[in-house]
């Protein structure tokens, strides 16, 4: 994310000028912008005439400026673009206002974004600025007759390729080499600084000597790491050893699954812990949260009036910074997000229990 300009305007607002870099950003801003923020940019838009030869066509489309007063954000991932819908405010063509609009806001695209921005806000552009620097990595798991390759995504593990025949002996044999040149080819089409090759057993060692004979320039990006499974559960076990942190010190999702397994540990003792919303807000009063985890997709139904929180959750953020608490928003869309859903969406591990 670029942060190209901050400018102060009446209301206690802000207007920033933002430039997405990569999907990752796209998806921080939709879980930044809200309705009734202000969003400008430009775009396109397919404008009505009078001419004759034009009327059946139903217009044709021209690039105009915008700027929307947002009723709803969407975060189409796959799509790799961020969709932006409300009444147009403002417009290089006056005839445009108030007609509804959609901004279709893409990599590179530059936007503005105009509202009262909350702390973790803030903090989540700024950690997106800051992410911009850290090295893309790839995961590839593999044990006999498989192999899977994620990307290590701030929104979450994207699964690339999945890659599996039989082995062994019979007429369904397969040369093992068959799915390490597979393997091979896909991590040598994927744009990653680095690779963590893991799984359980000897096989990811043969896969690494099949590689650094077919492509020893992608050998010197590779790590190995011991795991117990393949797949998303070897892609958890790569984050929680650590793996990823090591190579990428800010990755999102490996503070979420430490974040996480801490909660875990400790809710077994039931010490030192709060979860669900009343019991954080509690202990948030008390001064007590070390560190206060919330999934976005409930925080942001929150202040949409949406959900079944029924508390002030930008109260709680406020008064946990304000008495010395950090604050993670995790990510919906991967296991330390879906565990910390199951507990309601929000937590705490607290500096001391609470009576």
């Amino acid at each position: 994310m670029h942060v190209a300009q901050r400018q102060q305007v009446e209301g206690g607002r802000e207007r920033w000028t933002l430039v997405p870099e990569s999907v990752d950003d796209l998806w921080h801003l939709a879980h930044v912008i809200e309705p009734d923020d202000r969003v400008a940019g430009d775009t396109t838009r397919r404008i009505q005439r009078n001419d004759e030869q034009l009327r059946d066509t139903g217009g044709e489309r021209e690039h105009i400026w915008a700027e929307l007063a947002v009723e709803d954000v969407e975060f189409a991932r796959f799509a790799n673009r961020l969709r932006v819908s409300g009444v147009i405010e403002d417009c290089s063509r006056e005839d445009q206002l108030g007609h509804h609009h959609t901004l279709n806001v893409e990599e590179h695209d530059e936007l503005e974004v105009e509202k009262r921005w909350k702390p973790d806000q803030r903090d989540r552009i700024e950690a997106a600025v800051e992410a911009a620097d850290n090295p893309a990595v790839a995961v590839a798991t593999v044990e006999e007759g498989q192999a899977h390759v994620h990307t290590i995504e701030q929104y979450g593990a994207e699964e690339r390729a999945t890659l599996s025949g039989p082995t062994g002996k019979g007429d369904d044999a397969r040369p093992r080499s068959e799915l390490f040149s597979e393997l091979t080819d896909v991590l040598g089409r994927l744009d990653a600084d680095a690779i963590i090759l893991a799984g359980p057993g000897f096989t990811k060692q043969d896969a690494l000597d099949y590689i650094e004979e077919e492509r020893p320039e992608l050998t010197e990006r590779i790590t190995t790491v011991d795991t117990s499974s393949v797949g998303d559960r070897g892609v958890h076990e790569v984050l929680k050893r650590g793996a990823v942190e090591d190579i990428q010190r800010e990755t999102r999702i490996a503070e979420e699954s430490a974040l996480i397994d801490e909660l875990m540990e400790r809710l077994k003792t039931e010490e030192t812990v709060a979860y669900g919303p009343e019991s954080v807000k509690k202990a948030a009063e008390f001064g007590a949260i070390e560190q206060l985890l919330v999934v976005d997709e409930m925080l942001r139904s929150a202040r949409q009036g949406e959900g079944d929180w029924d508390i002030d959750v930008d109260q709680v953020i406020e008064t946990a910074e304000q008495k010395g608490g950090d604050v993670t928003v995790f990510s919906s869309e991967f296991d330390p997000g879906q565990q910390l859903s199951n507990l309601g969406g929000i937590a705490a591990l607290l500096r001391y229990r609470l009576d």
